[in-house]
């Protein structure tokens, strides 16, 4: 019975939807469990419609384009799950590359589990990096869990991951449109779910590789997003109003902050490779501590596309 869709949002990377797309073209064992791939654009110039028109001819299941012009991670998701009423409902970055029984292994996990959503690992890659930085951006675009397919205590990103709609994405427009610029829409999702006593599973063999692009691959991004994640447990709980819990998270950040800075500092005189694995740390227990409306970093939406345009702008 064919009954999941797979939904991929995109923002100007044709070279990196085209190596996702085909990565699922080539989806083994799930031949009839596809309704439809669905590429959601997020450019307001629709810069993803030719690459999805050429690749439609060798598509094996229906593919689907939808355009959302105004720019953010949420109204993306929100609009790819506008465009099919699939009953289970996989995510796919435009920057990964499954692997040839990724979703065979998050049906598998999900159905074994029963699970109300299901994330599989990642295999980081930064080929363009410094040597030295290679390995910490590697760990830090990866994902990494069990060894076996089971029930986990907590969630990760969409990126990688298989969901029951009726009990994961409720209403029409599930993921926030307030996480639209700076992300996070995951995690306001899944903490509403965990509310309702929705449960998170393991898919051990479901891999995809996700590639870092070069402006990416760099510390200064990655230890932005590193403070990004730290605000992520103070910020839920603020938004449940638990102020007991904002203030415990604000304590932890503090030692965080402290104990792994002087490591860092340590390092950084020794200029060990290990130094950005502690420089992560400690961004994250800055961010437990900074949680607050006007230290968030935007990485998506309106910012991207700046970056992106300003990019075209430099070239020769």
């Amino acid at each position: 019975m064919a009954d999941v869709a797979i939904l991929i949002p995109t923002l100007r990377r044709p070279e990196s939807l085209e190596r996702a797309l085909r990565s699922i073209f080539g989806q083994e064992r799930v031949a009839d469990r596809i309704v439809a791939i669905v590429v959601v654009d997020n450019d307001p110039t629709g810069s993803a419609a030719a690459t999805v028109t050429r690749l439609r001819e060798t598509a094996p299941w229906p593919l689907i384009y939808r355009h959302a012009p105004t720019p953010g991670v949420a109204t993306a998701r929100n609009a790819g799950l506008a465009a099919t009423d699939a009953p289970l409902i996989a995510f796919l970055d435009d920057d990964e590359a499954a692997s040839p029984r990724w979703l065979a292994a998050l049906i598998t996990a999900l159905e074994s589990t029963g699970a109300d959503v299901v994330f599989g690992p990642i295999a980081g890659r930064a080929p363009e990096a410094k040597p030295w930085l290679r390995p910490y951006l590697e760990r830090f675009f990866g994902r990494a869990g069990p060894d076996t397919v089971g029930l986990i205590d907590r969630p990760f990103g969409c990126g990688n991951s298989l969901m029951v709609r009726r009990t994961a994405l409720p209403g029409e427009a599930p993921f926030s449109p307030a996480s639209d610029q700076a992300g996070g829409e995951d995690d306001v999702l899944f903490a509403a779910l965990a509310a309702r006593g929705g449960r998170f599973g393991w898919a051990a063999d479901a891999w995809v590789e996700e590639f870092a692009p070069s402006h990416r691959a760099t510390l200064r991004y990655t230890l932005a997003r590193a403070f990004a994640y730290g605000q992520g447990p103070s910020q839920t709980s603020a938004a449940a109003r638990n102020w007991g819990a904002v203030g415990r998270w604000m304590i932890i950040g503090a030692g965080q902050t402290l104990v792994w800075g002087a490591v860092a500092a340590v390092l950084a005189l020794a200029r060990s490779p290990r130094r950005a694995e502690f420089y992560d740390r400690t961004a994250r227990g800055i961010g437990k501590l900074l949680w607050m409306k006007g230290f968030e970093p935007h990485f998506y939406g309106a910012r991207e596309l700046a970056r992106l345009d300003r990019t075209v702008r430099l070239s020769p």
